[in-house]
């Protein structure tokens, strides 16, 4: 080889090891989030900046720097699996999903971000109408859904709305059981976060809708640091469900789920992309912000995504079972006739 092509293959080899560098250092400081909710902010793109990273480990094998590449690859390999493990491929077969026993019933939950703009909202008044669910959790319910969500009012007779940013939405809990009057139930006074205590079949279900906002330079991290002590409160009868602004290997996520003993969450890929994005590339590369997360007194039975809906946001149905519980013996109070009280922390 010529001088001149050693040096051209020298100068391929080093932008192919500049780029790599430059998507590895992103990636590594992701795994730092325990540090500092900036480092934390990485982490969300682990799975993207782990396929651009496997693009430059083979650009650099293709060069003399193929150690590097090889190292690159492994790197990106292991980031992704500490993302989406081997035993999170399937999410039916996942340990968290166990069968009901056979006198358990089951029971459904739905869980969808509106989108407080929603260009197609009959999309989601259907799914609400097909999903046949016992209670839904919403987020994102500015003032033109809640008369669209009149619709579904006699279907719904309970409701706990948690009536916020007039523009881009609070949540919203529609229930066809009663809801209970009980001790923490209502809506949080700072934004996304609301329990209602609910009525099944005599058990009581303390059900949560949780919108955080998103991580850093956002208030992410000050809200679940300020719902610790709430969480920590929640019965082991518990079901939270939301858009929580956070992939599920973040540090403020896994916060979250310590914080409020929750079992560890099965993996549902990705259920959000940008708006302004094509709506059939959000499987493949969204981000997985969507997540519902039970307690030891549930019995998790099934939990996917379902297809769009008219949000920027795929819904989540779950499907749960009760263990053995305490009746719930106290009265329902909120209605859709009348506005739910708030109350919590």
């Amino acid at each position: 080889m010529t001088s001149t092509g050693n040096a051209d293959a020298a100068k391929r080899a080093g932008v192919a090891l500049a780029a790599t560098s430059l998507v590895s250092l992103p990636l590594v400081a992701g795994f730092f989030g325990w540090l500092h909710p900036a480092l934390d902010s990485f982490s969300h793109f682990r799975v993207h900046l782990a396929v651009l990273l496997a693009i430059c480990a083979v650009w650099l094998l293709a060069t003399r720097a193929r150690l590097h590449g090889a190292v690159a690859l492994a790197l990106a390999a292991g980031a992704y699996v500490t993302a989406y493990p081997p035993s999170s491929w399937d999410s039916r077969a996942s340990a968290a999903v166990l069968p009901a026993a056979m006198d358990e019933p089951v029971y459904r939950l739905l869980q969808l971000n509106l989108q407080w703009d929603s260009p197609a909202p009959e999309k989601a008044l259907a799914l609400i109408s097909q999903a046949d669910a016992d209670v839904i959790t919403l987020d994102e319910v500015s003032e033109p859904w809640r008369a669209r969500l009149a619709e579904v009012s006699d279907a719904y007779p309970f409701r706990l709305d948690c009536q916020g940013d007039p523009k881009f939405g609070s949540v919203m809990i529609l229930s066809r059981r009663p809801m209970i009057d009980a001790e923490g139930s209502g809506c949080r006074e700072r934004r996304g976060f609301a329990v209602a205590t609910i009525d099944f079949d005599g058990r009581a279900v303390e059900v949560a809708a949780v919108h955080l906002a998103w991580p850093w330079p956002k208030t992410q991290f000050e809200e679940v640091r300020d719902l610790a002590p709430r969480l920590s409160a929640l019965s082991d009868a518990t079901i939270a469900a939301g858009d929580f602004n956070s992939v599920p290997w973040s540090a403020v996520f896994r916060t979250f789920v310590q914080a409020g003993g929750f079992a560890e969450p099965v993996r549902l890929g990705p259920t959000w992309i940008h708006k302004r994005l094509p709506r059939r590339l959000r499987r493949l590369g969204g981000l997985e912000l969507d997540h519902v997360l039970v307690k030891r007194g549930l019995r998790l039975r099934d939990i996917r995504r379902l297809n769009d809906a008219g949000s920027d946001h795929l819904p989540v149905l779950t499907e749960f079972s009760i263990r053995d519980q305490p009746p719930a013996g106290q009265v329902a109070f909120a209605r859709t006739s009348g506005a739910a009280r708030p109350g919590g922390s």
